[in-house]
């Protein structure tokens, strides 16, 4: 529990930049916050190569843009080695197919293997764009997938990484704040058996890097 996760977020995604690392960011306010913050620090950018967990099927200057969302609060304030988004606008299956080309133009076949991974966390304890019960939650072989029917609002169709990626990360660090994240938080975080009814739960890194930063609202039913 902590009393400024965003702050604590954005000193970790700095000294990851600083590492030249590759770094998967999430839509969202709370992150939106610690992007801000990072954009104003004293920082080396230049190493760094940014990617994206999700993406919505809009159009990249649309106000529901993951891209849109990070170019505005630190991406476009910032010099970093490159940027790969996630071309929403080609819709969920092309513009899956292309961030999986994107990925092995970096990393080769297989899934890929980032090196700094965050996520957040939906009311419904769903992680990226992985919903309950989805059927992406299932895949194992492709890096990304189009989710063409979201569990949640906004009802437009999605592109994810898959849980194989976030498995292979080196580091994944969990965001989470506010009491309405309270009840997920549990699900996702209590030592409750993993289950796809809470998508969050399933993540386990190979690495055992796994941090989850919350607030004292958001951890109110954890021990």
């Amino acid at each position: 529990m902590l009393d400024d996760p965003a702050g604590a977020l954005a000193e970790q995604l700095v000294e990851a930049a600083g590492a030249g690392r590759h770094i998967v960011l999430t839509g969202g306010s709370t992150p939106r916050a610690a992007y801000e913050r990072c954009a104003v620090l004293d920082a080396d950018w230049s190493g760094a190569t940014f990617w994206f967990g999700d993406e919505r099927c809009v159009a990249p200057d649309h106000e529901q843009s993951n891209y849109g969302m990070a170019e505005k609060a630190l991406l476009g304030r910032i010099a970093p080695a490159a940027v790969r988004r996630m071309r929403g606008e080609l819709g969920p299956e092309a513009g899956a197919r292309d961030y999986e080309q994107q990925l092995r133009e970096v990393f080769g076949e297989g899934i890929p293997r980032l090196d700094w991974l965050l996520l957040g966390l939906g009311p419904d304890a769903h992680c990226a764009s992985l919903f309950p019960g989805d059927a992406a939650l299932g895949e194992r072989e492709r890096s990304v997938v189009g989710v063409k029917v979201p569990g949640m609002a906004p009802l437009v169709p999605r592109i994810t990484l898959t849980l194989p990626v976030l498995h292979a990360a080196r580091e994944v660090i969990f965001l989470v704040t506010g009491e309405d994240k309270a009840e997920a938080g549990a699900r996702a975080f209590g030592g409750l058996t993993p289950t796809p009814e809470a998508p969050a739960s399933l993540v386990r890194p190979a690495s055992g890097a796994l941090t989850v930063l919350l607030d004292e609202a958001a951890a109110k039913h954890l021990g």
